[in-house]
């Protein structure tokens, strides 16, 4: 897969499948990210037993001495495309490297991924108090059409949710 630009930095960044061997730091990056994390068995699901779940890694690029390579996973995404729905499940980025462009570049190519498969709608879920996420998936086009009350545990809260038509390109 080729490198993406992220839009607010000239960082390149690989977008690729997850697998099994990345586990331990998918892990550790939902730890740091929710305070209801993912379980192991739940990644596991979504990498092994889930026939319409994609769960995609990123990684910056670095410059290894005149050779671009790929160092360490700083974030992921997880999405079902069921029919004509994409669903966006899951995604984190490490707190070392947020608001620099990669949570959005991750929605983007689960967008396009679910768009080149058939999809022309996507919904997500997300706490009610997370405003910077609110604020980036308003950002790519999804707006709020409902509130399902007291859906989060740990602690509980409000979950809102955001559709978005994905008939249109993204910009």
């Amino acid at each position: 897969m080729q490198p993406v630009t992220t839009d607010q930095q000239a960082r390149n960044l690989l977008i690729r499948p997850g697998t099994h061997q990345d586990l331990e730091r998918l892990l550790r990056i939902e730890q740091d990210s929710y305070s209801a994390p993912w379980t192991r068995k739940m990644f596991e699901a979504e990498l092994g037993g889930n026939p319409f779940g994609h769960l995609f890694t990123a990684r910056l690029i670095h410059d290894g001495g005149g050779q671009e390579e790929p160092g360490e996973i700083v974030g992921y995404i997880c999405f079902w495309v069921v029919f004509e729905e994409l669903r966006l499940m899951n995604l984190a980025v490490a707190p070392s490297v947020r608001r620099q462009g990669i949570a959005t570049q991750l929605v983007r190519y689960a967008l396009a991924f679910g768009r080149d498969r058939g999809a022309v709608r996507a919904d997500l879920e997300v706490r009610a108090s997370n405003a910077a996420a609110r604020r980036l998936y308003e950002r790519l086009g999804f707006r709020q059409i409902a509130v399902r009350a007291k859906y989060y545990a740990n602690p509980t809260e409000d979950a809102v949710l955001m559709e978005r038509d994905l008939l249109r390109a993204e910009g």
